[in-house]
């Protein structure tokens, strides 16, 4: 942990999507959260990561707290406490995520693509790990700086990556880890054509605005923190330390999910 960090009260933080009910896996993450706050005497936030409306319910944001609590797992702000970082819900912070996308666009550090799927996937290139089909360079427009008449909402930004450069970052748990862009990662959704800020860029506006000292999370995210180290140094903001807990998974060797 870096000196300026260990000035600081540690502050982590859970974050459920709430798209599903939990499952064991996820509770171990968020025991392991809560554990590393607690035995540095610091603060846990818990954030409701609510952002994709056709998915998340309040069916789900209820069971997941009440699931926790009943594990003994607490916090200290929350939707259910308040707080000074508020509001707790993502799907309540658009404002804030428009404005970190306009000082990105007024940066040139992304730009409005309207590329289908199809296209994309035409080119062939797949990450090093998983299916995921890399955004080509080819497809990208010129880059250029946006004025905030041209931020449209209604399409999708995309994170503008430099290909062959490596990002790394020293995981609590792991050790250095360390990513190639185009091959383990390429430009990125910052924005979604629905209106709503994307993962990558609501969870480092979030983790600044609220402090968050260390993110605990799944192994299966290694990549998102990758590519959440590059936002956070494009918009000249503190990188947060990492702990990957390692993934729960079913008898065939699957990682737990939501949906099953």
């Amino acid at each position: 942990m870096s000196e300026d960090k260990q000035q600081k009260t540690y502050r982590g933080r859970i974050a459920p999507t709430p798209s599903g009910y939990l499952h064991e896996g996820h509770a171990g993450t968020f025991k392991v959260a809560w554990s590393r706050a607690r035995d540095r005497n610091g603060n846990i936030v818990y954030r409701n990561d609510d952002l994709d409306k056709m998915r998340c319910s309040e069916e789900f944001s209820r069971a997941a707290m009440q699931d926790l609590k009943s594990l003994t797992i607490n916090w200290d702000e929350g939707p259910d406490r308040g707080g000074k970082y508020g509001p707790y819900n993502q799907s309540e912070r658009a404002d804030k995520y428009v404005a970190f996308l306009l000082k990105l666009a007024t940066d040139g550090k992304i730009y409005p693509c309207e590329k289908s799927r199809k296209e994309i996937q035409a080119f062939g290139n797949k990450a090093t790990v998983g299916n995921e089909y890399l955004f080509p360079q080819e497809l990208r427009p010129v880059q250029k700086q946006y004025e905030k008449v041209e931020l449209n909402l209604n399409t999708n930004w995309r994170f503008r990556t430099q290909w062959s450069e490596k990002v790394s970052f020293v995981d609590g748990r792991k050790g250095k880890q360390c990513f190639e862009i185009g091959k383990d990662f390429a430009d990125f959704l910052v924005w979604r054509k629905d209106g709503f800020a994307s993962y990558e860029l609501a969870t480092v506006v979030d983790d600044y605005l609220m402090n968050i000292t260390e993110i605990v999370r799944g192994e299966d995210l290694l990549i998102s923190s990758a590519r959440q180290c590059l936002v956070f140094d494009s918009l000249t903001l503190l990188r947060p330390d990492f702990y990957h807990c390692e993934l729960l998974r079913d008898e065939t060797g699957r990682k737990l999910s939501k949906s099953k």
